[in-house]
């Protein structure tokens, strides 16, 4: 072997893009990566959604609502200007949000609600308490953890975020 590796390694498209695992192999590093840029929408959306209810007085049920569908609105967002960056059409950007966003945001929105939803005072909590943004980020944490073997196994099969590496 040379110095510049196996003919296999200087063919291995994963060799010089990581994040262009062939099918049935995923990094956790790639899972990461692809559940940090989904929890980023996540966040964003829920705690618009969360604060815009909280101040205007809403409901527990109208402010969930509103900030699961930010939190996917944004999730969706931040894939589809990625993928439209690389001159795909809107349609077919869409629909590659769509597929690579869809399981992840799901999975971490569950997660994170049940946890707010499920600790004590959360849901009444104030934006000035420090049980809101304990049980909000708490939450995040947890959703980040579950949800990072759900990737690692979609990107393994060609799923999720594996549909938008195949455009960068």
């Amino acid at each position: 072997m040379d110095h510049r590796g196996s003919r296999r390694d200087r063919t291995d498209p994963a060799r010089h893009h990581p994040e262009r695992q062939p099918r049935g192999r995923a990094s956790w590093g790639t899972a990461v990566k692809a559940t940090l840029h989904c929890l980023t929408g996540c966040v964003i959306g829920e705690i618009l959604g969360m604060v815009i209810g909280t101040a205007l007085g809403w409901g527990d049920v109208p402010t969930m609502v509103l900030a699961i569908g930010l939190a996917f609105l944004f999730g969706y967002s931040f894939t589809l200007f990625a993928v439209l960056r690389t001159g795909l059409g809107l349609k077919a950007a869409v629909r590659v949000a769509l597929t690579a966003d869809t399981v992840s945001i799901t999975v971490m929105e569950l997660v994170d609600n049940a946890i707010i939803a499920l600790t004590p005072g959360a849901m009444e909590a104030q934006l000035t308490d420090g049980l809101f943004w304990s049980a909000l980020l708490g939450g995040f944490a947890v959703a980040f953890v579950i949800t990072t073997p759900v990737n690692k196994w979609m990107i393994g099969r060609g799923k999720g975020h594996a549909v938008v590496h195949e455009h960068h």
